[in-house]
Formats: structure tokens, sequence, C-alpha cells
């Protein structure tokens, strides 16, 4: 049968069988045959579609690390993006932040994206600061982080915040030396709390596409969503056929530690795979497990660190052995978010007792981030069958302040280790965890290539990766931590024509160089879902 469509140009396979070649033919959105031009002349038909492609094609890229759902609420019109990667300078945040108060009055105020590490000068967000620029009315602000939020009294009044409210599982919401709320919140369900209602249902559908063309943008074709909340559900499979990314689903272990969902559950273009635990936060506010004590810097000082401090866990060893056995057994792949190195050795210990008491050929249990994990921690993953998600974009917006301000040159200038990560034979994932930071795949490989962060300053060069893995680490190796390597991820015969079309071959062009190449295509099952000039 003739193919719907033929592809001649740069093919950058990830295929180790076939790294490259000329064309490729897709039919029923699937890859038919790929080759020579000549090989490729074949398939065609009448009906057949032939585009020329200048510069590379390759694989759609895959974010193994994604918060799509909850992006296209925190990108929307409803809250204000205060992130340093679009407000660099403090004084621009606090109008930002004064504005959106007037603006909205008894609606509230809801912004994301304060980074006092970034963002230097911003004034301490106290309560009583807040109360002053929002004395009568709800304001939120989100850490840019994720895992701290800062509200008023007006918030807690109006969502019943008060000092004998309990702390969520495995959260917690900050309090005075008298036991009075003092306006933080920290960990997912405390932060996710206060954002209850922020929208109304009815304006996510139009929130969600823009997500999608803002995905298609980067050149994505896959993205897990790590911290789904099954409200979304409905919505979702509502909207199924409109989907231009292929979503793969982490659910929110729960305080009931169950769900209603079967693992698997679902088809090749959504698809739930499994379940997601916080066991530390972020490095950003202190509150990650480690076994070494943050610097005392004036970084360090912004952020509240206490001398000496090494942080902590959200949860002890015996509530995560109860959290991963309670979903472990039932046949679910766990995610578990963990950056300091004291808190990869508890998750380590964990997942290996459930090993052994539930043994399972191909379990692809995860890491995720791993910022200050050792060498012989990823080793240990690695004989486990344990994969690392390694969020190597923070060398490039926080490299400087990670050794000069937190942790030192011994243990920052090896942060997001990737070169140790692959030389043990591990499969690892590059991700942006949008919207820390912005879905930029091309300037992961870059970065895990370069080790360069934005003030030119190369950290720890010993843990660069070939361009080769990087490109692997954000194709079919991620597709592989998120269970769809069989689908998508390479240009393959059988799987998905899941395409990105790039301006130039990365591999042809300097490193430091890829983070700037344009993605002139996107394609998902041989449907052009994003065209630059559009």
């Amino acid at each position: 049968m003739p193919a719907d469509l033929i592809i001649r140009g740069t093919i950058l396979t990830v295929d180790e069988s076939q790294p490259t070649a000329e064309a490729l033919a897709v039919s029923d959105g699937r890859i038919v045959a790929v080759g020579s031009g000549n090989e490729i002349d074949g398939w065609i038909g009448p009906g057949t579609e032939t585009r020329d492609v200048d510069g590379c094609v390759m694989p759609g890229f895959v974010e193994a690390h994604g918060h799509p759902l909850m992006e296209a609420i925190v990108l929307s019109e409803r809250m204000v993006d205060i992130r340093p990667v679009t407000l660099p300078k403090a004084d621009d945040v606090v109008a930002a932040i004064k504005a959106e108060v007037a603006n909205r009055g008894p609606e509230g105020a809801y912004l994301n994206g304060w980074d006092p590490l970034l963002q230097k000068g911003l004034p301490a967000p106290t309560l009583a600061w807040l109360d002053d620029v929002a004395p009568d009315d709800p304001l939120v602000i989100v850490h840019n982080s994720g895992h701290k939020a800062y509200f008023n009294s007006a918030t807690a009044r109006r969502f019943g915040l008060t000092r004998d409210t309990p702390d969520p599982k495995g959260a917690r919401y900050g309090r005075d030396a008298n036991g009075e709320l003092d306006g933080t919140a920290e960990e997912t369900a405390a932060v996710f709390s206060l954002l209850a209602g922020v929208i109304d249902p009815a304006d996510y559908p139009a929130m969600l596409h823009t997500e999608l063309q803002r995905l298609n943008a980067a050149g994505l074709t896959t993205c897990s969503e790590m911290a789904f909340d099954p409200v979304f559900r409905p919505v979702i499979e509502t909207l199924r056929t409109e989907l231009s990314v292929r979503l793969r689903l982490y659910e929110i272990s729960n305080a009931q530690m169950s769900t209603d969902a079967t693992p698997g559950a679902g088809d090749d273009l959504l698809r739930q795979v499994g379940i997601k635990i916080w066991v530390d936060g972020s490095p950003w506010i202190g509150n990650i497990d480690l076994s070494f004590p943050y610097l005392d810097t004036d970084a360090t000082r912004t952020i509240g660190v206490a001398p000496g401090s090494c942080g902590h866990a959200n949860y002890t060893r015996e509530q995560l052995t109860e959290i991963v056995q309670a979903y472990f057994p039932k046949g679910w792949p766990m995610a578990c978010h963990v950056q300091g190195d004291a808190g990869v050795d508890t998750i380590l210990d964990v997942y290996e007792e459930a090993l052994r008491r539930w043994p399972r050929d191909d379990h692809r249990l995860r890491l995720e981030h791993v910022g200050a994990i050792r060498d012989d921690q990823l080793q240990r993953a690695h004989d486990l069958g344990v994969v690392c998600s390694v969020f190597v974009d923070q060398i490039h917006y926080w490299g400087d302040i990670i050794v000069d301000g937190l942790f030192g040159t011994e243990h920052g200038s090896r942060w997001m280790p990737c070169g140790s990560a692959v030389a043990t034979g591990m499969r690892i994932s590059l991700h942006n965890d949008p919207p820390v930071t912005p879905e930029e795949p091309l300037r992961n490989i870059s970065v895990a290539a370069t080790r360069t962060a934005s003030s030119g300053r190369v950290i720890g060069p010993e843990q660069r990766i070939s361009v080769e893995q990087a490109i692997r680490a954000q194709t079919v190796d991620a597709a592989y931590q998120l269970f769809a390597d069989d689908v998508v991820g390479s240009l393959e015969v059988g799987k998905y024509a899941d395409m990105v079309v790039l301006s130039a071959d990365p591999r042809t062009v300097a490193p430091e160089e890829i983070a700037d190449l344009q993605v002139q295509a996107t394609y998902l099952a041989g449907r052009q879902v994003y065209r630059k000039g559009d």
C-alpha cells in the first residue's frame, strides 16, 4: 500500500541499528519504512504527500518529568507569571504583585515564580508584609520550585485555615513560636490546597489547549504529568481526541494510599503508568534531605536556612515503606522526587525491600531530580534496575548559586551528575520540571553536554555526557522510563511517526549552540501539530 506521507531530509533516528536515514514513510500514523531516498520512493502512490525538509528530522522530544495539567493553570491569565525567566528584577516582581492585588480584588490574586535566589532584593514574604500588600483580599504567591507558597490572612480565612488545622501528610503549614499560622505552606498537599477553586472548570479546556501548543512549539510529542490529580481525569478524557501530545500520568500518592485506576490503564495517547511520592523538597527553600550541611552564606540566609542545617525529609523511612508497599505489590511503578543524598539512601532502602518481597522483572522504579546523588548510590540504583530522571537545567539557571551559595565546590560542582549516571549503564532521562524552568529540551541537551551555567561558568566538566547520550536521554531513554519506548522515542518501523524538525542537526553544531536551534515543525502520528510562524 502506498504511504500517506514521506519525509525526505537528514533523518536522525536514535535507532542504534540504523542511526541515520535519508527518508521515511508513514501510513496510518506509524512509520512503515526508513532508509535511503531510493528505498522510500517505492512507497509513493497517487495520494502520497511528500515533504522535503531542510534541517534535521528527529524523534519528538519526550518530557519524562513534567506538569502540563498544572502548568496550563499556572501560565494562564488567571495566575501571573513572576518566574525569573519572565521578571528577573525584584522591583518588577513586587510591582506585579501589587498590580494583581488591585486588579483582582475579592476574586483573589494568585502568582507563581517567587525566587529570591535569582531575583535578588525581594522583600521577606512575611505574613505582615503579605497582609500589608493585600489587607482585605486573598493573596497567594507560589515559590518558583512549587514546593512552597506564601499566603495572607484573607486567604486563611477563605479556606478556613487556623492554628488548629492539621498538617497534610508529607506537607505542612508554617507556624510561629506561638503556634499561629505564619503564612507559609510547604510541599504539594499544602501548596495545592491554596489553589483549590482558583479557576472556573469551564475555562480549563482552553487553558490546556494553550499548554499543548507550548509543548508542541518546543518539539514535545510525549509528556508525563508527575502530579496527576484524578479530578482532572474526566476533563482530559473528554478532550482526548484533541490532544496533540501523548500524556503519561503519575498519580499523587494520597492519604488513603489507594487509587481507583489500574496500572497501565489507557492507550498510547493517554495512559496512567505510575504513582508519585515527594521524599524531600527543594534545594531553593532549604528542605532537601542531605548528609552534609548547607553553607552559611548570604544565599542560604536569604532563604531561611539555619547554619549547619542538612535539610530534612518529608516522610520517615517507615512512612515511605508504608506508601510504597501499599502501591507496588498491586503492580504500580513508583516515581520518587528526591534531591538530597540522605533521602536517596532512604528510598533505595525502601525500593530494595519492596523488590525483595515482590520481585518484578520490569519495574522501572524511578528517582526524580537527584541533584546530590553520589556515585555509589547511582551504581546501587542501576543494580536494582532503578532509573534516574535528571533535572540538568538547574545547572544553567542556578549553577553559580549551587556552588558558591548553597553547597560549595565538593558537592555543588557534581550537582546533577549525568556523567556518573550513564557510566553505570543507566538509561537516564533529562527533564525541565515545567513550569519550574521552561520546556526547553534543546537546552537540556546542550547543558548536559557542556555543564555551562548562564554566566558562562562550567560546573563540574567531568559530569558532561556526549551529545548523542543527551539526545537519547531526551527521546528514547525518556520514553523507556514512561513505559512508552515500544511506540515512541525513536524513528523505527512500527513506531508512531512522532517527529520534530530542527533547523540543524544537533550533532553537527557546537554543543553550546544546540540550545539556540529552532523547532521548525512537530508531528504527532504523522500529523503536523506545529509549524514555526503559524
